[in-house]
């Protein structure tokens, strides 16, 4: 069985970091691709960091928990969820249901790419390993992975964020970004950004939505 025990104490986690192994740079010229919801109740814009935290469904939120167990609201910690392909943004944000609903919060994609080289802790390689983790850090129940992303913002709040593997779309590239410091890789316009709705994207989609066995709206 897959190892995810609580994580170690930040203090024994810096002592393991392998700069030159463990670190991913994502270069300037990386798209990545965002899914958010643009209205509903808790409506986004295409550069939101989340700053309430952590949520059931966010695999790596490294907010603080209050004295119940439950979600804080904290300047000091956003997080905000990429893939590096449509597929798996898709993926990820329609897990729950796998029904692709095209107009309930009116879901936007958006396509960027950062304007500054990310670093990012490499979840993929041996650094789980050495951790005393596994690679169920990438699937695991997300409690316990929420748990480590406090361990490891702790213990490295230099970092951009997390470098994993997708859950939901086999193990494709997916990341994480913290801020602070990840906001000022942002850059100061997306390449794409466009409603869900929009007729040229339904063709791509339902093609997503096929792979993927969900259903389309």
């Amino acid at each position: 069985m897959a190892r995810l025990p609580q994580p170690p104490a930040p203090a024994q986690l810096r002592t393991l970091l392998r700069t030159a192994e463990d670190i991913v740079a994502v270069h300037t010229e990386t798209r990545l691709v965002r899914i958010f919801a643009a209205g509903g109740r808790h409506r986004q814009r295409w550069n939101t960091f989340r700053r309430t935290g952590p949520l059931p469904h966010a695999r790596f939120d490294p907010h603080p928990l209050d004295p119940d167990g439950g979600p804080t609201t904290t300047r000091e910690h956003g997080s905000i969820y990429f893939g590096l392909s449509v597929r798996t943004s898709i993926a990820e944000v329609f897990q729950t249901t796998s029904i692709v609903d095209r107009s309930t919060r009116r879901p936007h994609l958006v396509v960027l790419r950062p304007r500054r080289g990310l670093c990012l802790l490499d979840l993929t390689g041996l650094w789980p390993t050495r951790a005393g983790a596994s690679q169920e850090i990438s699937s695991g129940a997300k409690t316990m992975t929420q748990a480590w992303a406090r361990a490891i913002r702790s213990a490295h709040p230099e970092l951009d964020g997390l470098w994993y593997r997708s859950s939901m779309d086999s193990g494709a590239p997916a990341v994480c970004l913290w801020d602070p410091p990840a906001s000022s890789a942002l850059p100061a316009a997306p390449d794409v950004l466009l409603p869900l709705d929009y007729p040229g994207l339904d063709l791509p989609l339902a093609r997503i939505c096929d792979e993927l066995n969900y259903t389309l709206l």
